[in-house]
């Protein structure tokens, strides 16, 4: 099993369209043969903060995950409502439910 965090800074003006357009990479992300968990959240001091787990089968569901339309419709669309790149940390769970 593989986990990556992803923190991504947001312009405070695209809350709501950063919010949508990774509602609907949420949802198809979850339909991937090999996604076990796909959580889009949001910190409650600094909303333009946000961080996305998501948890796949293995590397290979992973990689997969990069290729769908729709994580490249997301990544494209959400660009432009970042302050700064996002940034990722491969993780291994080692305690997972």
């Amino acid at each position: 099993m593989t986990a990556t965090l992803v923190f991504v800074d947001v312009k405070p003006d695209c809350i709501e369209a950063f919010r949508a357009a990774s509602l609907k990479n949420h949802e198809c992300s979850r339909k991937e043969p090999k996604n076990v968990r796909f959580d889009v959240l949001q910190d409650d001091i600094d909303p333009t903060q946000f961080v996305l787990f998501e948890v796949y089968a293995d590397e290979e569901g992973a990689k997969a995950h990069k290729e769908t339309a729709h994580y490249k419709a997301w990544r494209d669309e959400v660009a432009a409502y970042m302050n700064s790149p996002r940034r990722a940390i491969k993780t291994t769970p080692t305690a997972f439910d």
